[in-house]
């Protein structure tokens, strides 16, 4: 993000529960229900063993930090200063390897350091910034040709309406109240035209699901609600 492409309501709607992120009973439970799912995903399409990854966007470090236990050497990146310091902290605590932090924004880090990573990771962001599709753009330059860019965020609809917004937030209380602004949620269409206009190719895609009986999440087929979208670089020459 530079400094046109933030949010500071969102920095600050963040910031105000940092120390929340490894709670997990807190607001950020869902984030670690899901983690193990995605970070299977990934992981399958992608094996991270050894992989330079970089998390835009990492928050308290949920995913970076099982990243690094998967084998990659991570960075993670974000703009809520005091979830990066929690995010640190737990590292240090956690004794977690080969990860680092950096207060920088995306745009920023793509121009100092393009084509550097193996893997990038833009998880639950793009929904809570003015100008998604350049961070698309900054993910899409920081990833060296043939490498793999994974995002994930939520579809725009009536339903997602319905699921996301007014089941988890107002019926289940499973996030805040006022995480998600309907008229931010990306359309999987919208998200794949971002990717492709950044020389991205879509590869693979899954969505998340939720069953309240159970209380448990899911990947699905279903992308109407929660999805993900691994995309993969164009090589060279290509």
């Amino acid at each position: 993000m530079t400094q046109a492409n933030v949010d500071p309501a969102e920095l600050e709607k963040f910031s105000s529960l940092a120390h929340r992120w490894w709670d997990l009973e807190g607001e950020f439970a869902p984030l670690h229900q899901i983690n193990p799912l995605r970070l299977g995903w990934i992981d399958g399409l992608c094996p991270l063993k050894g992989a330079r990854v970089v998390d835009v966007g990492c928050g308290g470090g949920i995913l970076a930090d099982s990243m690094a236990r998967k084998g990659a050497h991570v960075l993670g990146v974000d703009l809520a200063d005091k979830s990066l310091k929690v995010a640190q902290l737990h590292a240090l605590e956690a004794q977690t390897p080969n990860i680092e932090y950096r207060s920088v924004a995306a745009e920023a880090l793509a121009a100092e350091s393009p084509a550097q990573f193996d893997v990038v990771t833009c998880m639950e962001m793009l929904e809570h910034v003015p100008d998604p599709e350049s961070i698309v753009r900054a993910c899409a330059t920081l990833v060296k040709p043939g490498g793999w860019v994974f995002f994930s965020t939520i579809n725009r609809n009536p339903k997602s309406f319905l699921m996301a917004i007014i089941g988890a937030e107002y019926v289940l209380n499973l996030v805040p109240r006022g995480t998600h602004e309907y008229a931010r949620l990306i359309r999987p269409s919208e998200l794949s035209r971002f990717c492709r206009d950044a020389a991205l190719t879509p590869a693979n895609s899954r969505g998340l699901e939720y069953n309240p009986i159970t209380r448990r999440y899911s990947l699905t087929a279903d992308t109407s609600v929660n999805y993900m979208l691994a995309t993969r670089r164009v090589a060279e020459g290509a």
